[in-house]
């Protein structure tokens, strides 16, 4: 595959992850909204929002394992229809069951688009383009995490908010549509022709004990639980300080742009640091800075605080993505990449259900100190991350007869 065909890949994949991303980006506030309106309150919210990676839970392996050894793309059109489904349904369920039981849906769809557009990534990407590629891949996260919850924020708000958060969500179902447009052969089907027979599959233990895969594992975890917890909860932290829905919407989105610049200068930010020194440092200070947010503070501080905080998330999640598939064996690159999202999708059932609990106790701005609690174990693992580019270095230096390394030096074309 060519360099311009290359980029026209890449670039339809972040307008398709960007519609997808917005269309959850968007629904998550709402369904926060809308299950208060609903009578619900701080630990049943933290339960509604943790139903929403349950399923994902368990479907995160078996669906890695089938990408190592078949194609990425049919991933993205299925979930792209559970994304949408669930949204439009969340807003239409009348109980929180069933609004719980819809945003697990939603969040296996965000699952599947999510796996199978990493996976992509990794395997239509050469070894020295990784950083880059998942940097400007999770740019389309980032656009939808922009521009969701202010469009969500525009649409909720006045006496009836059980009706205009139903009315974003609905909204949110047929924005996530839209991601259809760019999914057309996607994928170079002779790709596939490089990836592993189902016998020869690496086993879990053997990727988990990768140099480098459980520090990717944690840094991810906390990164998005933080993300997590900013999207669900920061609606509740404004109820209680008195700050409108619209303005929410604002300081959330002022957090993704911040993201999307971090992403947009990460090449030379990697030049300078090298990936260990730069994970840990903005591990470090996202602790701070989310501890912070527990503090009585006037909205514009708040914003700063938001926009520094959303800068350091922004290097976590690509750069655990090149952490993980690079320490990872050949052929196990998307399970080690299914084992990631694994983790990111237990720590967003336990985060916002502990979270609920803390601030239950605690009062609604105790999540934010548990949150730069795990930030701070993440910068320290931070440490340990492998720097050089690589893979397959554990679980057999050979794969299928060929030395490992010998099928991403194949794909540098691709």
């Amino acid at each position: 595959m060519g360099p311009g065909r290359n980029r026209g890949w890449l670039l339809r994949l972040v307008i398709a992850f960007g519609f997808a991303q917005a269309a959850v980006s968007m629904a998550r506030p709402a369904v926060s909204y809308r299950a208060l309106a609903l009578g619900a309150d701080e630990r049943a919210v933290g339960v509604v929002a943790g139903v929403y990676a349950l399923l994902p839970l368990f479907a995160a392996v078996p669906l890695g394992r089938r990408t190592d050894h078949g194609r990425c793309a049919p991933l993205l059109p299925v979930g792209v229809v559970l994304i949408a489904g669930g949204c439009a349904l969340s807003g239409l369920a009348g109980s929180l069951w069933s609004m719980a039981v819809w945003s697990g849906v939603m969040g296996l769809g965000h699952l599947c688009f999510v796996i199978g557009a990493q996976s992509l990534v990794a395997r239509q990407s050469a070894p020295h383009e990784q950083d880059r590629n998942f940097g400007h891949f999770t740019i389309g996260a980032s656009l939808g995490q922009l521009v969701g919850p202010i469009a969500a924020g525009a649409l909720i708000g006045g006496p009836d908010m059980a009706g205009t958060s139903a009315l974003a969500l609905v909204v949110a179902g047929a924005g996530a549509a839209v991601a259809f447009t760019s999914l057309w052969r996607i994928e170079d089907r002779t790709a596939v022709k490089s990836r592993t027979a189902p016998g020869d599959r690496v086993p879990v233990g053997s990727i988990l004990r990768a140099r480098g895969v459980p520090a990717g594992m944690l840094i991810s975890l906390s990164v998005l639980s933080a993300t997590d917890i900013l999207t669900a909860y920061l609606p509740v932290v404004g109820e209680h300080r008195g700050i409108a829905p619209s303005v929410i919407g604002v300081l959330l989105s002022l957090r993704a742009g911040a993201t999307i610049a971090c992403r947009l200068v990460l090449t030379p930010l990697l030049r300078l640091l090298g990936r260990p020194l730069l994970l840990t440092v903005t591990c470090l200070l996202a602790a701070v800075l989310c501890a912070g947010i527990a503090l009585p503070m006037p909205v514009w501080v708040l914003g700063v605080v938001l926009a520094a905080l959303g800068f350091c998330l922004g290097v976590g999640q690509p750069l655990s993505m090149t952490t993980v598939v690079q320490a990872a064996p050949d052929g196990a690159r998307s399970t080690a990449l299914a084992l990631r999202l694994t983790g990111n999708r237990l720590g967003q059932v336990a985060a916002p259900a502990a979270a609920g609990l803390v601030a239950g106790v605690a009062g609604v701005a105790a999540p934010f100190v548990m949150l730069g609690a795990m930030l701070l174990l993440s910068a320290g693992s931070a440490l340990r991350a492998p720097d050089a580019p690589g893979g397959g270095q554990v679980a057999g230096a050979a794969v299928g007869g060929r030395p490992a390394g010998a099928q991403l030096r194949r794909s540098r074309d691709i």
